[in-house]
């Protein structure tokens, strides 16, 4: 049995780094680099926990294309196995230009691509029952399975027997709780970050958001706080503020996608939400002191060092 499947978005990723204006039109501009990296928040997360030590599948749809080749084979060089990834003949592989300033913040050209077709109808759910942890990942940026299909995949995967979490996308519609409602009462854990919790809850403090989110039936939730660390609420009503590690960013891609796939480690583990957390924050941290979405992720004992270097209270029970 392998311990996690991650179903969701495959993105081809152009990061230009570091641009502080746009050039005229017609003109150049030079810049210190562009590399080509696999990104896509299901994918990003399975290639992450597969480097940490975990065994890994991904479930999503790409092109028969340059680009969906590409990463295909980023995930069979990470040792995720593609079972159930869909190479669609007339499809054209999701991508994003991502533009790096000189603070380290992103922004995104994106085009939807495959992903904007992948549906209930893809899925291998005799592939994913031969796992212990469902991560549905890049919820809003599924078009034809955002919803009600998505819902209907995660009750189908609990009642499966396993272990269901969540994470979300930016929203460009603006519909954020119609989209995620129908998949709250099957989700063992919830995981947005802040600024996508607040549009879909409507509260702005984390300790609302969780009541929100648990009232519609997610059993545990984790609020990601970026620089600040994360907020935790468990299902005894238990709450947690957990602040991150020390490490100097160098960009931010896939800093969200460590920070999940740190959690989720920690519950193959069995460990509680709080330790989890505290494995969580070092990866993302660890992430963000390298340009690329996965390209800080460390090993398991790598990382686990990097926590003791800190000091960072760590119970054993």
């Amino acid at each position: 049995m392998k311990d996690v499947v991650c179903i969701g978005i495959l993105v081809a990723d152009v990061i230009s780094k570091p641009l502080t204006m746009f050039p005229e039109k017609g003109k150049l501009m030079p810049i210190d680099s562009i590399t080509l990296h696999s990104g896509g928040c299901a994918l990003s997360s399975a290639v992450d926990m597969s480097i940490i030590g975990l065994k890994t599948s991904i479930i999503g749809k790409v092109g028969k294309d340059d680009f969906g080749y590409y990463l295909k084979s980023v995930l069979e060089r990470k040792e995720v196995n593609t079972e159930g990834l869909v190479m669609g003949e007339n499809s054209s592989t999701s991508a994003s230009v991502v533009v790096v300033g000189d603070d380290s913040e992103r922004s995104f050209i994106h085009c939807f691509g495959a992903n904007a077709e992948f549906s209930y109808d893809d899925i291998d759910f005799e592939l994913i029952s031969n796992h212990k942890i469902a991560f549905i990942t890049g919820v809003n940026l599924m078009a034809s399975f955002d919803g009600a299909p998505c819902g209907k995949t995660v009750k189908k995967i609990k009642e499966l027997g396993l272990t269901t979490v969540m994470d979300t996308a930016w929203d460009s519609s603006g519909r954020w709780m119609e989209l995620v409602k129908d998949s709250l009462p099957y989700l063992d854990y919830f995981i947005p970050s802040y600024d996508e919790a607040t549009k879909i809850a409507g509260k702005q403090s984390p300790e609302e958001i969780a009541d929100v989110f648990m009232q519609y039936g997610v059993k545990n939730v984790v609020v990601k706080l970026g620089s600040k660390g994360c907020y935790a609420k468990n299902a005894d009503g238990k709450e947690y503020y957990i602040p991150t590690l020390e490490g100097k960013p160098v960009e931010t891609t896939g800093a969200g996608d460590a920070f999940s796939s740190g959690f989720i480690t920690g519950l193959s583990k069995g460990w509680d939400i709080e330790k989890s957390c505290i494995f969580a924050n070092a990866v993302g941290t660890l992430s963000v002191m390298a340009i690329g979405a996965s390209t800080g992720i460390k090993p398991f004992e790598e990382t686990m060092s990097f926590i003791k270097s800190q000091k960072r209270m760590w119970h054993n029970d």
